[in-house]
């Protein structure tokens, strides 16, 4: 397993130039050397979530949250809806800079890395945390190619390498590139529901974030594209850190390595999968993962 360094979140030299910033447009991704359909393991990195409270004006959206999200695994948050969930996860990569009426207050660590902190640039923050939403949402107007290689065209490739070689990289790390090699300038909106969130994945680790976050992402997949993205999950942790929101206690219980029950924007329990779904501490929990409420 190889030891990545955590990319940095401080703000940028305004003159420094990105390493290979150019994309060409709806070029077809030729043959990466070496490019394999399997996550290369690397060591993740670890996300400390120390105090952490959210308002939206006068509402206190999460009270007191702390929790250490292990590295290499898949942390899920469950609770029912309006518990606040959703709410730290979109605080982890600063999706609440875009509220107005928004307040964060704590402290959330990449790596012993306040991404609060008054010098750390939120764009950095945003692609080094990648985010996969509920609903698929490829750029409707790019094609399959330039979906996975837009973040690119304002950052570039962190080694240099061609685009086309990180695309496909990122198109077999999704477990995509089989379905779409032949159609990579087919717009990305053609594809499935399923392939479309796959392709959304692909765009987030073509960027090689350190974490990946997801907010639902099988909420509107059938069983079949639902399944092919929990593999897909198993196998994104190898290098990845996952912190995933859902409401399918199933999924949960299939998927992660440990899970959060939150209540009333109030952490409740906080551990092992198998002992959230089998021996919970709190009775609260219990009642949850067992249907009694929610």
């Amino acid at each position: 397993m190889t030891v990545r360094e955590p990319m940095s979140i401080q703000d940028p030299d305004p003159k420094a130039k990105p390493v290979n910033p150019a994309v060409p447009s709806g070029a077809p991704a030729p043959e990466a050397p070496g490019a394999t359909a399997t996550i290369e393991p690397a060591a993740g990195h670890a996300v400390s979530i120390r105090d952490l409270n959210i308002f939206y004006g006068k509402n206190h959206a999460v009270k007191d949250v702390s929790m250490e999200v292990e590295p290499n695994r898949v942390t899920a948050l469950i609770g029912p809806s309006g518990c606040g969930k959703s709410t730290v996860l979109r605080a982890i990569n600063r999706m609440h800079d875009e509220t107005p009426s928004a307040r964060v207050e704590g402290e959330i660590l990449l790596d012993e890395e306040d991404i609060y902190g008054p010098d750390v640039d939120v764009t950095a923050v945003r692609r080094v945390i990648g985010m996969v939403f509920q609903k698929p949402n490829p750029f409707p107007t790019m094609s399959v190619y330039e979906n996975v290689a837009a973040g690119l065209r304002l950052s570039g490739t962190r080694t240099g390498e061609p685009v086309s070689a990180v695309v496909e990289r990122a198109l077999r790390g999704a477990s995509l590139w089989d379905e779409v090699k032949d159609r990579l300038n087919s717009p990305g909106i053609g594809l499935s529901g399923g392939q479309q969130q796959r392709l959304c994945i692909a765009r987030a680790i073509a960027n090689e974030p350190e974490v990946i976050l997801m907010d639902e992402p099988c909420s509107a997949l059938d069983p079949i594209a639902t399944l092919k993205i929990e593999e897909l999950i198993n196998e994104l942790k190898q290098r990845y850190t996952i912190v995933i929101v859902t409401h399918n206690m199933q999924q949960a219980a299939r998927i992660a390595d440990k899970t959060a029950f939150m209540l009333l924007g109030e952490l409740v329990e906080y551990a092992p999968t198998e002992q959230i779904f089998g021996n919970p501490a709190d009775q609260r929990t219990e009642e949850y993962v067992t249907g009694k409420f929610g």
